[in-house]
């Protein structure tokens, strides 16, 4: 195998060995759509580890054994004439935010989207990322520090794919790179600065359902030593939904085997990027996405980090009660917690 790709490496653009760019981890990241614009890179000036060979690089989720996206019939989209009209209660996409979250934080807009341009009685404004200026596609400040789903426009919508409101549809536009730490194993930093609110990218993986989750959980003879991969797919979940998909045990995104750079990011408990469930097709909430937006202002070169239990393990009592079942916190920071659960 590292024969073979070390040879591959050196006939790229020439070697037609389809077995060879399949296993090929330059290959897979070079396919992206985004390849040319916003590259993923890995360097390693720690010792002489490389990525997992039984690992691969992905572009979309992929869906595992017994899980599957909603059928034709039962999929929907808005009919906005014009993708201006996505930012309004109005909107389809839109219909499952609370009223009380549809009318605040929208000063910022106003600079340059003249109010007079609608009527005082116009519809009350529920989308999640300023639309118009610099700060175009940047979540809404009262967003970047709550737990809200953002619900956002689709394929299977009527306005054009430039609609402001398809910020984690269009994809990552930052260049990253993953990059091996003296101490953590792998790590993400990005090769270009980051504002506060802007989306950086999705946790993608193979979704299972709850019960296959457990059986590989059971399967690590090792569980409580090795890294874990695995986040609930729950924002949506509830016993009383009339959804058999969202009313039982929510489906588990693994990042170990198959995933996109998000996948070497590091936990810290004072992190820059939080994970926000995002809802395209409302058909679809049980396989919803998970999208890493900053918390911060965040530097060229600076590593990217999220906190794997979004501060949940501040809930529990002293670490010392039950060491036996936590993992030790590694991130460093002033806020550090010192165990994870």
């Amino acid at each position: 195998m590292e024969a073979a790709t070390r040879r591959h490496f050196f006939h790229h653009g020439q070697d037609s060995n389809e077995d060879e760019k399949d296993q090929c981890h330059w290959c897979q990241l070079r396919s992206f759509p985004t390849h040319k614009t916003a590259p993923i890179t890995v360097v390693n000036d720690v010792d002489t580890q490389t990525l997992p060979q039984n690992f691969r690089f992905i572009n979309e989720v992929v869906l595992g054994a017994g899980v599957s996206a909603a059928d034709l019939s039962f999929r929907s989209g808005c009919a906005c004439v014009h993708h201006d009209d996505c930012q309004y209660a109005g909107c389809l996409c839109l219909s499952d935010l609370d009223q009380e979250e549809a009318d605040e934080d929208v000063s910022d807009d106003q600079d340059v989207f003249n109010s007079t341009i609608r009527a005082p009685a116009a519809p009350q404004k529920a989308y999640a990322y300023h639309m118009h200026g610099t700060k175009a596609g940047i979540l809404r400040s009262k967003l970047v520090t709550s737990k809200l789903p953002l619900y956002e426009c689709h394929q299977g919508c009527s306005c054009s794919p430039s609609c402001p409101n398809r910020v984690v549809e269009r994809g990552r536009t930052v260049p990253l790179q993953i990059f091996r730490t003296p101490d953590r194993g792998w790590g993400v930093r990005t090769q270009e600065s980051i504002k506060k609110g802007q989306f950086v990218d999705r946790y993608l993986g193979e979704i299972i359902t709850s019960a296959e989750a457990d059986r590989r959980r059971d399967a690590s003879v090792v569980s409580r030593r090795k890294d874990v991969y695995l986040f609930a797919l729950d924002k949506f979940t509830d016993p009383e939904s009339l959804d058999a998909r969202l009313s039982g045990p929510p489906l588990e995104v693994d990042g170990e085997f198959m995933s996109g750079p998000t996948r070497f990011i590091n936990h810290s408990c004072d992190p820059n990027m939080r994970i926000f469930a995002r809802v395209g097709d409302h058909a679809d909430k049980h396989i919803h996405d998970l999208a890493l937006f900053a918390i911060k202002d965040i530097q060229k070169g600076e590593e990217l980090t999220f906190d794997y239990v979004d501060g949940a393990s501040e809930d529990f009592g002293e670490p010392e009660d039950s060491i036996e079942d936590m993992t030790r916190c590694l991130c460093g920071s002033s806020k550090c917690r010192r165990f994870l659960w």
